[in-house]
Order: C-alpha cells, then structure tokens, then sequence
C-alpha cells in the first residue's frame, strides 16, 4: 500500500479493535504489500487489512477455524474471547488474529518445516471447503501476461517467454494427473511463523487445489528434500510453473511488491535458463538474477 492508504488502513484497524473493547494506543507495521498487517498494542493483536475488492476474509476465517480443530499447526484467527469475523470499515475489511511471540532461536530447521508442512497438508484433506483449482491462479496470471495494458512495462520478448512458460508448464503439471487436495497455496517461508510453541503457518488467501508438489514448489530446496513422499520430476515442473506466475504477479501494474520490477527480471533470467529451475528463494535472493 502506499503511505497514503497505508495509513487510512492502520487507522480502520485500530477503529475495529477499539470497537470491540480492545485497548489501542500503538499500531506497529509487521508487512505492507497489497494488503496491510500491523501488531495493535497495548492490547497485543494483529490485524490484516486488505482493500474490500481484494479480500477473502471470511474464507480465511472458516478454512482456520476448522483446520484449528483438526490440531494443524496454523495461527488462530482471533484472539479466544472475540468473534471469528471480518469487519468493513472505511473501504477495507479488517480481521483480527492472536499474536505469537517469535522463538528465540534463529533459522527454522528443514526438517521442522517439512514436518509441519505435512501436518497442515493432512489436516487440510479433512476439510471440506470449495477453493480454486491451481489452473484458475495459473489463468490469472496468463490473463496478465495477454492483457497488455495491465502489465505495460513487460517487453515483447519477455511476455512471449512469460506466456509459453505458463502454458507448457502447466500443461506438464496437469498431464502428470497427480492426486490432488486442499493446499495451502504458498507456503513459503514469509508466510510461517516460528513461534514458541512451535510453526505455525498464517495466510491462507491463496488457498487452491492441486498436487502437493505446487506447494512444495514454494519452499527451500532443503525443506522440500525432507517432504516424504514428493514427486521430484512433478515438483521441478511445478518449481517452473511458480517461477512463471510469480513473475507474471511482479509485472503487474498494481502489483506493490518492493522491487517488483527488479525481483521480475530475476525471474525472467530463471525461466530463460531453463531446467533444472531453480527453487523460488534461490531466485529471489539474487536480484541479477545469476
């Protein structure tokens, strides 16, 4: 969000809590992208604005109260004493979740990570919620690359790239007619948080169904190697497929990703290497793109 807008969110926050008896003198940023997520004090709660046209609050809500039930290791969607609810006010939809003092220690272990990945995965094939097929987030971001005044700075060459990467590519991932389950749709590291009791994952607005191989797409080579079970020929094609979406989200217009359009052409020089792609992290770490 820009700062303008950041801060009619941070202030629609605090009215939602204030409205339901929360205590709010401090509203602290912890993310801002797209959607806003700030820590309320002294009260203790975070609370994730998003403009109303780009929300699925109440999804969320649902999806994490019955996977809460199912003892997946996701975060609690409200604090204990508060209605599972999303709240309107002044253009955005703002809800409310319990906030988890980080652990002390420093870098989450793979194995962990893959572990609780699994455990989220198992619970998540006892929910029983419609969601969108990958292939429908796959059309999103070909509806980017095709529609040019969206994605204006995106060149000739590099949009006929971006295109073919995402047509090929998911067709090899829906050719390989894996199993397919609830997923959590990208999990990866920003979206878990290392608590002391343990991960827990959070955001589930990207929520789709698909093989288990697109989520692992998302994470670290070390944590998708710890993963039992995973297709390592499907995982590389999904690795591809990701690669190609997120760099299709970079190139958007409204997209507000810091650096998107640096972070978009590191992108774009993974895919023109080619296979083996390169995990997710790897390429956002390296800016150039080498």
């Amino acid at each position: 969000m820009q700062p303008a807008e950041m801060r009619r969110a941070a202030a629609a926050a605090a009215s939602v809590a204030s409205a339901v008896g929360l205590a709010v003198g401090d509203v602290i940023v912890l993310h801002n992208s797209n959607k806003l997520t700030v820590r309320l004090l002294p009260c203790d709660v975070v609370a994730r604005v998003a403009p109303v046209a780009q929300q699925v609050a109440t999804f969320e809500i649902e999806l994490a109260g019955l996977l809460a039930g199912t003892g997946s290791p996701v975060a609690a969607s409200q604090p204990p004493w508060a209605e599972p609810r999303a709240h309107e006010r002044d253009g955005f939809v703002v809800t409310l979740w319990t906030y988890y003092e980080p652990a002390m220690s420093g870098a989450v272990a793979a194995a962990g990570y893959a572990a609780a990945l699994s455990r989220l995965h198992a619970g998540m094939r006892t929910v029983d919620l419609p969601a969108p097929h990958f292939t429908d987030r796959v059309g999103e971001a070909q509806h980017l690359v095709e529609t040019r005044h969206l994605t204006p700075d995106l060149a000739g060459g590099d949009r006929d790239l971006l295109g073919t990467a995402l047509r090929s590519l998911r067709l090899a991932v829906v050719d390989r007619a894996a199993a397919e389950q609830l997923l959590h749709g990208e999990p990866h590291p920003g979206n878990v948080l290392s608590t002391k009791s343990g991960l827990v994952f959070i955001d589930f607005e990207t929520c789709c169904r698909g093989p288990v191989e697109f989520d692992l797409a998302h994470v670290p080579e070390d944590v998708s190697q710890c993963y039992p079970g995973a297709d390592q020929d499907l995982l590389s094609q999904c690795r591809g497929l990701v690669l190609a979406m997120v760099a299709a989200w970079r190139w958007d217009q409204a997209d507000e990703f810091p650096d998107k359009h640096q972070a978009a052409r590191a992108l774009l020089s993974a895919l023109r290497t080619g296979p083996p792609w390169p995990p997710l992290d790897v390429v956002m770490r390296r800016p150039d793109g080498r």
